[in-house]
């Protein structure tokens, strides 16, 4: 089954249900009720090699701001379980990924302290039934849930799905990256003993 994990997560505002395997073959099965997501998802899948399903039922009358964050929350639970002891595990990761307009660069530090950096604008408030500004909210839930260290940088870009598509993309590479087993790493790849 490789590193996995299974969470749920349920509250007033949104019931999701999420299975991780870092160690997959990039298949998805996603349904957040928000299709841009959604297809951020399968993308973020694929191109780690990660194994995802996710079910969501939320208060997208409300907006999707819950729906987006909480589902970052769930994801940043799965991958800081999945990890588990990071024995042997190369902990840095890091990725520059270009799409047509879009040049978008993330570096991942799995060290147990969550840290975020986003620098990316976008020219538009919404890509399909995605609102933009939902981008960091989401990554930002990923890093501090999964007590991960995470920067992300447009380095250039005009269209905003591309952007947001670079993002994703860059992240799911510099993750799988960052989760690889490196067997000259004995225990974990700190100079404390610990991460």
């Amino acid at each position: 089954m490789g590193r996995s994990a299974d969470i749920v997560r349920k509250t007033q505002e949104t019931d999701i249900r999420m299975h991780l395997n870092l160690d997959g073959e990039g298949r998805s099965n996603v349904n957040t009720g928000i299709g841009f997501l959604d297809h951020m998802l399968v993308c973020f899948a694929k191109h780690g090699f990660f194994d995802l399903d996710v079910e969501v039922q939320g208060d997208l009358h409300v907006d999707g701001h819950h729906t987006v964050e909480d589902v970052g929350i769930v994801l940043g639970n799965a991958v800081r379980e999945a990890i588990g002891d990071k024995m042997g595990m190369k902990r840095y990761g890091f990725f520059i990924l270009p799409m047509d307009d879009a040049l978008a660069l993330c570096a991942v530090d799995l060290c147990g302290r969550p840290y975020f950096v986003f620098d990316c604008e976008f020219q538009t408030d919404r890509v399909g039934g995605l609102d933009t500004e939902l981008v960091r909210e989401f990554f930002y839930a990923v890093s501090y849930s999964a007590g991960m260290n995470l920067h992300m940088r447009m380095l250039s870009g005009m269209n905003a799905h591309h952007m947001i598509e670079a993002l994703f993309k860059a992240f799911a590479r510099a993750l799988d990256d960052a989760t690889s087993k490196d067997p000259r790493i004995s225990g974990v790849l700190s100079t404390k003993g610990s991460l």
